[in-house]
């Protein structure tokens, strides 16, 4: 007995009527629900753009401004620096005369 040709796993074909005008709106308003999605997405990603823009250019000004205020503290701690030696200098020399040393036995000393 000879073998039959053909797979037998081959799927039935069943000759039904597909509606490919459906299949095509169904497809159709699927693209437009993401066309708008993306729309959307790339509308709010543009305004964080610009949120993230401003914020860079405040922050920049803020750094600027902390800069500015360390360098006046700097110069206000070195300017009191200098006047508190020249207070102690002061502060020896009187002492110094008033125990009676020379004015040049003091300018030797400070030398």
């Amino acid at each position: 007995m000879p073998r039959p040709k053909g797979s037998k796993n081959k799927p039935k074909t069943v000759k039904a009527t597909v509606d490919f005008a459906t299949q095509i709106a169904e497809k159709q308003a699927a693209k437009e629900a993401v066309a708008a999605e993306i729309a959307s997405i790339t509308a709010n990603i543009d305004t964080l753009k610009a949120d993230l823009k401003t914020k860079k250019a405040e922050l920049k000004s803020i750094d600027k401004e902390i800069a500015r205020i360390e360098a006046k503290k700097i110069k206000a701690e070195t300017k009191a620096a200098e006047s508190a030696k020249k207070a102690e200098a002061e502060d020896v020399l009187k002492k110094l005369l008033a125990s009676g040393v020379s004015a040049d036995d003091i300018l030797a000393k400070l030398k």
